[in-house]
């Protein structure tokens, strides 16, 4: 062989060699990365989920705006979802990748901004305890509570103090920054996705689709743990003595360190963000330094050229293709079982994010757990039962080789299922807290037929006490009471948390006999029997995890098969945009509107406007969480009955059997569930079947 044809042909390999590392390199290193953007995102939703009961309170808002605050996420992802999923393939995949990265930690930045401009957070605004360590003070009757408000002012000063609180809005750059933290949001799944079956080797996406979900998990665990730290930290920490906090983590009032989760969440989001501005836009060319030739000039004038021409045949193309749409349109809502699927589906998913949204103040409220430990049960017990159950089923659909209508069956009788064991949550309602001035009288000895302008006893009428205080003190007959004036105490002694008062004279004609009337600051804690509740629960809630994930994931396949092949991506982007718009918005927000009705105590800021909750109706408030949950759920049940006797028929003879590449969309859409942080965890009343959003957003930006 010739000397010079072998060296060109060691050349030729070399050079073939270091192009297909260099181009094993970028994809790679476009999967790490994305897997971190992935981890990010999802730490980012489940940081906002957790905080959500933190935010109400530190801002002094109702349910229904927490609400509303929550699903400013959705309309931000809205806003440009479409032309994210239309224009991103078009242009430099990854640096947008990086660009929503870094939006989506700006907005968790911005989200937690108001923590640093608000001052120290007033857990009492109506009273303030400062009593002189290991003191006893004898007062006048009910005197006590001169003692526990803040020095008097003029009213002039109490004017301008009303018209600055009552001008603050806070609350409206939370709202910002969760909207802008959804806009970052959007490129990352239809971007990410595409990207990756562009460039993946033949057969391989699936396998890096599950990997990459697998490692999007991170992101919740991560969140629950973080969640479960931060709830136990004073909100103020760092900036305050915390020696002089007198709350603990299982007050009504308290507020934990909401802001640390979104700066982490922010600070890990730009991180990722970074590698995507320096990968190239296509992995399998590298930079390239062109030295343009003249054919290819020549060629590129004759292109301008002909660019007026194909101007012309484009317009006529877009009003084709605008007809062509509403057309398409037209035909998927004259679809009998698209519009039954989409319906019920809507229900379903609505029952889950509401009921996610407020689980945390559900368990706080009922069974009197901290929002720590409510977040850490959750994270522990229902991120592995949802993996197991999802995998379950995807292995219970290959095994036995269902057909359609066979997967629609299964899913439908996992949905009855976790149906009835959700029937057993409303058993488990807690009975209502004894509180002296809401559920009975001040004295203690009757119950009270509404909670609303409770009139005064004899134990406490001469005590001259604001009724709009709410300064909780456990009585030691086991009632709790309003405030220490309106249980009638007359002296305390000790500091702080370990504040004790005496002689009570609401307390003492409860029928106690040779005893010390007294009182210790903080509500009364649940009792045994509720205790024993909460444990029955959480078992429960395992159990209904499971069943509500085994068949719960199926709904890509059943979309894709019900419509015409060429209006798959048109019928999972407008499935996508019903269930964000009436689910992902207004779900919370009417959630929360409902569960204010249970409010039994408002706080009030200095000029009497309503504040957040401080004590629900427990029997209440766990009928109408439950309640709302079962009727939206029960009737996607109804719908899904519909839905496959109308299958049934329109399929009658024909053969339905789930192909290989069927149920790996199935697969990608378990493992994509797992990772969607925003509708992630079933809840008490929630419904875990629920069709992925992303997977939706990436199929029609595909």
């Amino acid at each position: 062989m010739d000397p010079h044809q072998h060296l060109n042909k060691t050349a030729e390999s070399e050079s073939s060699e270091k192009k297909k590392t260099r181009r094993c390199n970028g994809f790679k290193m476009f999967l790490a990365a994305l897997s971190f953007s992935y981890i990010a995102r999802a730490l980012g939703g489940i940081i906002m989920k957790m905080s959500i009961t933190q935010i109400e309170r530190r801002f002094d808002i109702s349910s229904s705006l927490a609400g509303l605050i929550d699903g400013s996420f959705e309309i931000g992802n809205l806003l440009v979802i479409v032309f994210v999923s239309y224009f991103g393939s078009k242009l430099h995949r990854p640096k947008l990748i990086g660009i929503g990265c870094l939006l989506m930690g700006t907005g968790s930045i911005l989200t937690a901004l108001p923590h640093f401009f608000m001052g120290y957070y007033r857990y009492s605004k109506e009273t303030h305890i400062n009593p002189s360590e290991n003191s006893t003070s004898s007062l006048s009757t009910c005197l006590i509570n001169q003692t526990l408000s803040f020095n008097r002012t003029s009213p002039e000063i109490v004017e301008k103090g009303c018209v600055k609180e009552s001008g603050s809005h806070m609350w409206m750059y939370v709202f910002m920054g969760n909207m802008l933290r959804g806009i970052g949001e959007s490129p990352i799944a239809p971007l990410g996705i595409s990207y990756i079956d562009d460039f993946a080797k033949e057969g391989h996406s699936s396998l890096y689709l599950g990997g990459l979900n697998a490692i999007g998990m991170i992101g919740p665990v991560i969140g629950f743990i973080l969640g479960s730290l931060f709830a136990k930290m004073y909100v103020d920490i760092g900036y305050v003595d915390l020696s002089t906090i007198r709350i603990t983590p299982k007050d009504s009032r308290w507020v934990g360190a909401w802001w640390l989760g979104f700066l982490v969440s922010g600070l890990f989001s730009i991180t990722s963000s970074i590698p995507f501005f320096f990968l190239p836009q296509n992995p399998n060319k590298p930079q390239k330094e062109r030295k343009v030739s003249l054919s290819l000039h020549v060629l590129k004038t004759n292109d301008e050229r002909n660019q007026t021409a194909n101007l012309t045949n484009q317009g006529k193309k877009v009003t084709k293709n605008v007809t062509g749409f509403f057309q398409s349109l037209k035909s998927l809502l004259t679809n009998t079982l698209y519009v039954i699927f989409v319906l019920l589906t809507l229900l379903q998913i609505s029952s889950f994010i509401g009921s996610f949204t407020y689980v945390f103040k559900y368990m706080e409220q009922q069974y009197g757990q901290s929002a720590s430990q409510a977040n850490f049960l959750l994270g522990v017990i229902t991120i592995p039962t949802i993996a197991t159950g999802m995998f379950l089923g995807g292995y219970i659909i290959k095994k036995f080789k269902l057909s359609l209508v066979g997967i629609a069956k299964f899913s439908l009788l996992t949905s009855i299922i976790s149906f009835l064991f959700q029937l057993i949550y409303f058993p488990l309602i807690c009975e209502s807290k004894s509180v002296a001035g809401l559920t009975l009288t001040y004295d203690g000895n009757n119950s009270v037929a509404s909670h609303i302008d409770v009139p005064l006893s004899y134990c406490n009428s001469e005590c001259n006490c604001d009724e709009s205080q709410w300064e909780p003190i456990c009585g030691n007959n086991g009632i709790t009471y309003l405030s220490p004036c309106l249980a009638g105490c007359k002296s305390l002694s000790g500091i702080k948390k370990s504040t004790v008062f005496y002689n009570c004279s609401c307390v003492e004609v409860t029928g106690l006999q040779n005893r010390i009337y007294s009182a210790h600051l903080g509500e009364c804690p649940r009792d045994d029997a509720c205790t024993r509740k909460f444990y029955i629960y959480v078992a429960i809630q395992v159990i209904n995890s499971l069943f509500s994930a085994t068949g719960g994931t199926v709904c890509i396949l059943l979309i894709v098969k019900i419509v015409q092949p060429e209006l798959k991506a048109l019928a999972m982007g407008f499935h996508s945009m019903v269930i964000r718009t009436l689910g992902g918005i207004l779900a919370p927000i009417y959630y929360g509107a409902l569960i204010d009705k249970t409010c039994m105590k408002w706080s009030t800021n200095s000029c009497g406007v309503r504040g957040a909750c401080r004590i629900y109706n427990s029997v209440f408030f766990g009928r109408v969480y439950l309640g709302l949950s079962m009727a939206l759920r029960f009737s996607a049940l109804v719908l899904y009955i519909v839905f496959i006797f109308v299958m049934k028929k329109k399929f009658q003879g024909k053969d339905t059997k789930a192909s290989d590449n069927e149920r790996k969309v199935v697969d990608e859409a378990n493992l994509e569930f797992l990772n969607n942080s925003e509708h992630f965890v079933p809840s008490a009343g929630a419904d875990s079947k629920t069709c992925n959003l992303d997977m939706q957003d990436n199929a029609a930006a595909n």
